[in-house]
């Protein structure tokens, strides 16, 4: 004669645990940017961020670094998206202008610059993103141009806003 067998707790908690850790694997980030990749949705994007009036020591230095480094950790909206590629770091460093009194326009360094030691520049990164209406999800974020991110390097932990996005 069978035995007839009834659904305890501990029974319906094993199966909806069960059930959640499924539905976790099944949305999870990383399996999202895998099938992705696998599907052909993902394509190189390259990331412009401006940095302004970060206090630095030597900025010529942090800038060597970061371009030695050759990659840098990206974090937007305070979630860590992984390395990407350092292509260039251009100094943007604001120059003085000055309008002579035959019209001609000269500039010239800011003297104030070298005594103040403050980095602006701009970091030129790639990395991989899908293309969406209204701007670029890159790290499982949507990135558009204003949004802020922060870098991180083996010397530094920066912030800075997006100025540019491109796909490859």
């Amino acid at each position: 004669m069978p035995v007839k067998r009834s659904w305890t707790v501990v029974d319906v908690g094993a199966a909806a645990a069960v059930l959640l850790a499924l539905a976790g694997v099944a949305w999870s980030p990383k399996l999202t940017s895998a099938v992705a990749q696998v599907s052909g949705a993902v394509k190189p994007v390259q990331v412009s961020v401006d940095v302004r009036g970060i206090p630095v020591a030597d900025p010529a230095a942090l800038i060597r670094d970061a371009v030695e480094a050759g990659s840098t950790s990206i974090v937007i909206r305070n979630q860590p998206h992984g390395r990407v590629a350092v292509q260039e770091v251009v100094d943007t460093t604001r120059r003085l202008v000055a309008v002579q009194p035959d019209g001609s326009v000269v500039s010239a360094d800011n003297p104030n610059n070298a005594r103040r030691g403050s980095l602006d520049a701009r970091f030129l990164l790639e990395g991989q993103g899908r293309l969406v209406d209204g701007g670029v999800v890159f790290g499982n974020q949507k990135l558009k141009i204003g949004s802020p991110v922060e870098l991180e390097g083996p010397t530094y932990r920066i912030n800075g806003t997006v100025s540019g996005i491109s796909a490859g």
